[in-house]
């Protein structure tokens, strides 16, 4: 039998400081226990659906947000059809009131449709709402934060994996998160990376009910995974490149999460690099690749510690400290070469 996977790490009366110095450098999840207990809007969760939803429309401006809806055979999960070529469910924008009053009306009806508001943003769709429901004092002043909001019935998010760091905040309802390390990416059977259901790749496992004959290696990440099981105002801390599974667990669910990455603005997406190296090394020979991978260990990941230390910063160049004029030249040097047509 598969090993359960382990409870993340639990803390109480998180501050900055406590993230900063002690829960941010273990590299792991961790169960944030009743860190925004005392939000207005956590208050409202706890009295009703309906004081919550009235809670919320008053912040709603009226602009249509995305919406994910699948039936109800779909068991909650949004994910790929049979071919993988396409998804189960059906992509629009709709009027978040709307969405509220269908998620009030159905409740405790089983056959009722899969519905799910997701990275809706705060500052544009609920403006005014972080003010009353203020989580800033966890970040520091240089951080670029993303808030979103996040709502819907009974969901299954299968597990994928965020370029930034991420806290997560239950506001109402009981969320389940099965977390994996980075390195587990070959254990978890990844989809189509271009053909994805959000924008992130997805591992193809239903962690609700692993099929361990079509994906064997599943049972090594779940050895590996955490969970956080959270209720209204609770939060976990997920960091950067850890996959995560969402369950909402209940008939309606919020949960209001915030992105961060802890460099400047002008720094690209680690990503896009991943998408140039498909065209500059993917393809070489092996022996090639792995002299490649070398001179990557040595200048960017600096394995064994900072590159080019024998040289005054004034000489590194683009390899030294880098700064946004350095970006705006990498830019441009990246632009004029992806633009040059092939010989």
């Amino acid at each position: 039998m598969p090993v359960e996977p382990k409870e993340a790490q639990e803390w109480h009366d998180v501050d900055a400081g406590l993230l900063k110095a002690t829960i941010r450098p273990r590299g792991r999840p961790a169960i944030l226990r009743g860190l925004v207990r005392d939000w207005p809007v956590v208050q409202a969760g706890r009295e009703s659906p309906q004081a919550l939803s009235a809670y919320l429309k008053t912040f709603y401006g009226g602009l249509p947000a995305p919406l994910f809806e699948g039936h109800a055979g779909i068991n909650g999960r949004f994910f790929y059809n049979d071919s993988l070529d396409g998804f189960n469910f059906e992509s629009r924008r709709a009027l978040l009131s709307d969405v509220l009053d269908r998620l009030q009306h159905d409740l405790g009806n089983d056959s009722a449709p899969a519905l799910y508001a997701g990275s809706v943003s705060i500052p544009i769709y609920l403006p005014g709402f972080s003010n009353a429901n203020n989580l800033r004092s966890l970040f520091s002043v240089e951080s670029s934060v993303i808030e979103s909001i996040w709502l819907g019935n009974r969901t299954c998010i299968a597990p994928h994996f965020d370029n930034t760091e991420n806290i997560a905040c239950v506001v109402c309802g009981r969320r389940r998160f099965t977390m994996f390390p980075p390195e587990q990416i070959s254990n978890l059977y990844v989809g189509p990376l271009d053909l994805t259901p959000a924008g992130q790749p997805i591992s193809l496992v239903d962690v609700r009910n692993p099929d361990f004959t079509r994906f064997p290696r599943f049972a090594d990440a779940l050895a590996a995974a955490e969970v956080a099981e959270l209720s209204p105002g609770d939060a976990v801390y997920i960091p950067a490149l850890w996959w995560h599974n969402v369950e909402a667990l209940g008939d309606f669910n919020a949960l209001v999460n915030y992105w961060w990455r802890d460099v400047p603005d002008y720094f690209g997406s680690p990503s896009m690099s991943l998408l140039h190296c498909l065209m500059t090394l993917k393809s070489l020979p092996p022996q090639q690749r792995r002299d490649w991978k070398a001179v990557f260990d040595y200048l960017i990941f600096q394995s064994e510690g900072p590159a080019l230390e024998h040289l005054p910063p004034r000489v590194q160049g683009l390899f030294g400290e880098l700064t946004e004029a350095k970006v705006d030249r990498i830019r441009s040097i990246l632009l004029k070469s992806l633009t040059r047509k092939a010989p």
